[in-house]
């Protein structure tokens, strides 16, 4: 197939995509601020800075798609004018807007945490009277990663957290869901509506980053099917193409939606190895217009994301059933710029490679000496 899949952004996510869409004769090309971008190795890379960049880039490719939610719509809509782009761009502006993401929730009966908008001081002040404390601030618009939010614990905190997010103009206020953990469930759908999902991925963050993913997420049989209802209601409302993920929480009340995600995502990498078809791969397939692969575990895994500065590659690959992915990005704190996915052909083994890893990593985040998966 001699199609080339035009993709906003060149990060990771970019580069993935397009490692995914070389075996089958598929090209791709990027949009991206910085030309020397971790997807710079794979196609040709348009800067979003050049006078006719944009136009250059739309005449690059014959398809769309995008590793980043925050894709400026304005760019979308001029694209759109000649070319298909897969996400919707609908799905792209729900997601970019969160008020927006919780009104399609409820729409779908999908349950979320109580949640008010906020617009003033006088508004928080209100929010936090109906929902009770501790709530969680966000803005409405932007932030990922824990970034553009603020946990409210007590009432002598509202001046704060509206002087640090209130400029943003307009504010979410969540009720603080008392949550046992985190999952996320990724599909894809194809453009003749097919639909496929991996299994539940358990997730551990540490100061608001991914630290690492176990899949099958543990006893997680019952609530797959209900995740799987979910965000297939989402995917089929949307009309969608390509991979979607939705974060869940789990409580005693059952799976709270917290958000979704029009992409690829983090917490999927591992199905690069340990899914018989990747959310890359089945992501290229989907804006290609081919049938879907099967995403079934090929074992169990842990993927880690390796965050600010890289491991010794030998240290980390004499591990056994381990997987290493460097993004040839620049050692930065905080950043990601790779990820390990351990798959031992016995999975009693996982949580002993997990223990040594902690070791190993120089900045393990939620892996521990003392771990059990």
């Amino acid at each position: 197939m001699n199609k080339t899949i035009g993709i906003f952004g060149g990060g990771q996510l970019g580069r993935m995509m397009a490692q995914a869409a070389l075996p089958l004769n598929i090209q791709c090309t990027f949009f991206e601020a910085d030309t020397n971008c971790p997807s710079a190795i794979l196609g040709q890379v348009f800067s979003t800075k050049a006078e006719n960049g944009l136009q250059d880039f739309i005449a690059s490719a014959d398809v769309f798609s995008l590793e980043f939610e925050n894709t400026p719509l304005i760019d979308v809509d001029v694209l759109t004018k000649q070319k298909d782009l897969h996400p919707p761009r609908q799905a792209l502006a729900i997601a970019q807007h969160r008020l927006s993401e919780k009104a399609l929730f409820d729409a779908l009966a999908i349950p979320v945490a109580p949640y008010k908008a906020v617009t003033s001081l006088d508004e928080l002040k209100s929010a936090v009277e109906q929902l009770g404390l501790p709530i969680v601030l966000k803005t409405s618009r932007g932030g990922y990663d824990g970034k553009g939010q603020f946990v409210l614990r007590t009432a002598d905190q509202i001046d704060q957290a509206w002087a640090e997010l209130g400029p943003a103009g307009e504010l979410i206020a969540e009720s603080f869901v008392t949550f046992s953990r985190e999952v996320s469930i990724i599909a894809v759908r194809g453009i003749d509506g097919d639909v496929k999902t991996w299994p539940l991925a358990e997730n551990h963050h540490h100061n608001g980053i991914l630290s690492h993913s176990i899949v099958p997420a543990p006893n997680s049989t019952d609530l797959q099917p209900v995740a799987q209802d979910y965000i297939t209601r989402l995917l089929n409302h949307l009309n969608y193409v390509g991979v979607l993920t939705l974060e869940l929480f789990v409580t005693e009340k059952g799976l709270y939606a917290n958000e979704m995600a029009p992409r690829v995502h983090n917490s999927g990498h591992w199905s690069i190895e340990g899914a018989i078809c990747s959310q890359f791969e089945n992501h290229i397939r989907a804006v290609a217009g081919l049938p879907l692969g099967s995403t079934e575990v090929v074992r169990p895994t842990v993927m880690i994301n390796i965050i600010g500065q890289y491991p010794k590659s030998e240290d980390v690959l004499a591990l056994k059933g381990a997987h290493m992915h460097l993004y040839n990005k620049t050692e930065r704190e905080g950043r990601k710029i790779g990820h390990i996915t351990l798959m031992p052909n016995d999975s009693a083994e996982l949580t002993t490679l997990c223990r040594q890893l902690a070791k190993i990593l120089p900045n393990p985040l939620a892996l521990s000496e003392d771990m059990s998966i």
